[in-house]
C-alpha cells in the first residue's frame, strides 16, 4: 500500500511541470485596444507613438504591473513587426489567438506641386506615394498618423483618420462566458486531476485499513 502511495505522488509531480511547460510554449497572449490604447517606444509614458487601431491587437511577450512588452504587425513585406509596450491597465486581455489581430491597412497620398508657368507636365506636377499605416496621434490640434515607409517609420499630416473594418470577436467571446453557467464551464480532467484523485482515494482506503488493523476484536481484549 506504501508503495502504490508513493508511485502515484511521484506520477503527479513528473505530469505537473510537463503540462504546464508544454501550455507556456505553446499559448500565445493577445490583448485588445478598447478605447485609446497608446503604443510606447519605452515603458515611459513619455515616449507615447501612436494610438493603435481600435478593436485590434497587440501579441503579448511580456506582462509587467505597469507596463506590458508587445508587439504589432507581422513581418509580411510591406508589414513590419513593431516592438514596443503598452499599459497593462489600458489592455482588454483575451483568452483566444484572434484571426485578424493586426489591421492591414495602407494608405495612398498624393502629392502635387503648383503648376506656375502652364508648361508642367502633369507626371511631373502630380505624384503617388504608399504607406502602411499603423495609428495616429493628435499634437496641437493637428492629427498625424503613425506609417512605414520602406523600412522607415514616420509622421504623416492628416485631414482625417482612414476607414476601416473593425474587430468583434472579443465581444463574442465575452458574452460567451457570461452566458454559460459555471457548471457547464467544467473542462475534462487532465492527467495531473486523475492522479490526484487517484491518489486522494488511495490515501483514504490505507487510513481505513490502518484504522481497521488497530482495533481489537472484543474476544482478544476478555482473553487477555
Amino acid at each position: 500500500m506504501k508503495r502504490s502511495i508513493v508511485f502515484l505522488l511521484a506520477l503527479a509531480l513528473f505530469l505537473l511541470p510537463a503540462r504546464t511547460t508544454n501550455a507556456a510554449a505553446q499559448s500565445d497572449s493577445y490583448a485588445v485596444a478598447v478605447g485609446d490604447v497608446w503604443f510606447y517606444a519605452s515603458a515611459d509614458e513619455e515616449t507615447r507613438l501612436f494610438l493603435l487601431p481600435e478593436t485590434y491587437y497587440v501579441r503579448i511577450l511580456d506582462e509587467g504591473e505597469l507596463f506590458c512588452t508587445v508587439e504589432y504587425q507581422a513581418d509580411d513585406a510591406p508589414y513590419k513587426k513593431l516592438l514596443g509596450y503598452c499599459r497593462t491597465d489600458a489592455l482588454t486581455f483575451v483568452d483566444f489567438v484572434p484571426v485578424r489581430p493586426y489591421l492591414r491597412k495602407q494608405i495612398t497620398v498624393t502629392y502635387t506641386l503648383p503648376d506656375a508657368g502652364g508648361l508642367g507636365s502633369q507626371d511631373f506636377i502630380t505624384s503617388e506615394r504608399t504607406f502602411v499605416y499603423y495609428g495616429k496621434r493628435y499634437e496641437n490640434g493637428q492629427l498625424y498618423l503613425y506609417v512605414l515607409s520602406g523600412d522607415t517609420f514616420g509622421y504623416l499630416p492628416a485631414d482625417a483618420p482612414p476607414e476601416y473594418e473593425h474587430n468583434d470577436d472579443y465581444l463574442q467571446d465575452t458574452s460567451a462566458v457570461e452566458e454559460t453557467p459555471p457548471a457547464a464551464q467544467g473542462e475534462s480532467p487532465g492527467a495531473v486531476q486523475i492522479a490526484v484523485i487517484v491518489l486522494a482515494c488511495v490515501a483514504a482506503v490505507a487510513v481505513a485499513v490502518i484504522l481497521l488493523r488497530g482495533r481489537k476484536p472484543p474476544r482478544e481484549q476478555q482473553e487477555f
